[in-house]
């Protein structure tokens, strides 16, 4: 059964890996796994479900998703292109798999919030996204329309020309205007540093100028920037806010490999749109 198996997936798309008894990945095959397929050969139940199967059995071996790793997960969708049918999806995927919330850009608000209403996720959104250089009273003002859409955490980018300008004033008003209207609601403010166009100096600079202004957490950067979180960055902003704040990694984080090297630099939150291939190591 297991050669015939190999030569059928040998024949199918994603299924030319499989020689031998191990995966390109480094995988097992399914020679004497007792009907365990799913735990045992992630790689290979990937392979049938592309091949185009819509529903799997499995024993007890059933591999289980760690919940405690998806409620670190903001599951992210900030593509200008992605349609309604996307955000929906992506909705979907937060309540099966319990990530902490959705981040979806401002006009999908409303849909996300009508789409998980009833369940533990929340609803993010971005403000002044993604270059930060427009004015504090915009940016309030998005603030304030985002959280009547149904908003409960706001990640906002501060202005990076300002801050390497040093215009720390301008800064720090323009993180307070919008920690205090989204404050006022009950939720959240995440401040994003975009921390590839900043030196270490500024960086640690933005990360004061974030917690003087009683932001909830800072974070590595938009995902639309030259770079994204690295573990210097991580560690150097949680050395910086000290425990009271969390820090959010986000930007180019796919593997769970990643995501665990984040947490141990001090990353309490990780924004992420590859949140199912973290939880479930799909290709």
């Amino acid at each position: 059964m297991a050669a015939v198996a190999d030569e059928l997936l040998a024949r199918l798309p994603g299924g030319a890996g499989w020689r031998g008894g191990v995966s390109e990945d480094g995988g097992r095959t399914c020679t004497g796994c007792e009907r365990q397929c799913v735990e045992s050969c992630q790689a290979r139940t990937q392979a049938v479900i592309r091949a185009g199967a819509e529903r799997l059995s499995a024993t007890e071996g059933i591999r289980k998703i760690d919940g405690s790793v998806a409620a670190l997960i903001d599951h992210t969708l900030l593509k200008p292109e992605a349609t309604r049918a996307d955000i929906r999806r992506l909705c979907r995927e937060a309540r099966e798999y319990g990530f902490a919330t959705v981040c979806v850009n401002p006009y999908w608000t409303a849909a996300a919030r009508e789409e998980l209403a009833g369940s533990a996720v929340k609803v993010c959104t971005v403000v002044g996204f993604p270059l930060g250089a427009t004015f504090s009273a915009v940016k309030q003002a998005e603030a304030q329309a985002a959280l009547e859409a149904g908003a409960q955490e706001i990640d906002m980018v501060i202005n990076i020309g300002a801050l390497r300008s040093g215009e720390l004033e301008t800064v720090l008003r323009d993180i307070r205007l919008v920690v205090e209207t989204c404050h006022r609601a009950g939720a959240l403010v995440k401040v994003i540093l975009e921390t590839a166009l900043l030196d270490d100096y500024q960086k640690a600079t933005a990360c004061v100028l974030a917690k003087m202004a009683g932001a909830d957490f800072v974070k590595t950067s938009t995902g639309f920037g030259p770079s994204g979180a690295t573990v210097h960055d991580v560690a150097l902003m949680r050395l910086v806010v000290g425990p009271e704040m969390g820090v959010k990694a986000a930007g180019g984080i796919r593997s769970r490999e990643e995501l665990e090297r984040m947490v141990a630099a001090g990353a309490t939150r990780i924004g992420a749109s590859a949140g199912l291939r973290i939880l479930t190591g799909a290709a």
